[in-house]
């Protein structure tokens, strides 16, 4: 595992890729979930009770970062078809999307708009946020493994 690490992140785009990732991915996400208020001050607060979901929102900012970059790296490096990698990088995208589903009340306001179907759905996803956030940590964990394990044999790298 740490040699397919070190061949793609050995290249600087990669980490500059994974870096903008991390970080963009990270700010919308707090920002959203009401971690990060911007108005009138740029202001960070965790209240309590909410530190699971404080650190799943890292964990699935880190993740994508990570996988992302090796995902595109199989893509261009290894000039396979877009058909045969769209299941990697559909992983990461839904991991990812999963993992922003719950976006505090942007989000219930947007769902809301659409009657007792959005209402439905916003109480679904206000009730199971943090299982929602473990399923995306637990399919971008699956996506990373297929990813190296694909590597290793397309790259001829021994573990």
């Amino acid at each position: 595992m740490k040699e397919i690490l070190k061949l793609v992140f050995s290249n600087y785009k990669y980490v500059v890729l994974a870096s903008t990732l991390f970080s963009s991915m990270l700010m919308i996400l707090l920002i959203l979930s009401e971690y990060i208020f911007l108005d009138p001050y740029v202001i960070g607060y965790i209240s309590p009770g909410t530190e699971l979901g404080f650190a799943l929102i890292v964990i699935i900012s880190g993740l994508s970062a990570l996988v992302i970059p090796m995902n595109v790296y199989r893509i261009n490096i290894l000039n396979k078809s877009p058909r045969k990698m769209s299941t990697g990088v559909f992983g990461s995208f839904i991991g990812t999307i999963a993992g922003a589903c719950s976006c505090g009340p942007i989000g219930v306001a947007f769902i809301s708009t659409f009657g007792t179907i959005g209402a439905t759905a916003s109480a679904f996803l206000t009730t199971f946020e943090v299982p929602i956030r473990i399923g995306a940590i637990t399919l971008l964990i699956f996506t990373f493994y297929t990813t190296i394990k694909s590597l290793q044999v397309e790259c001829n790298v021994r573990h």
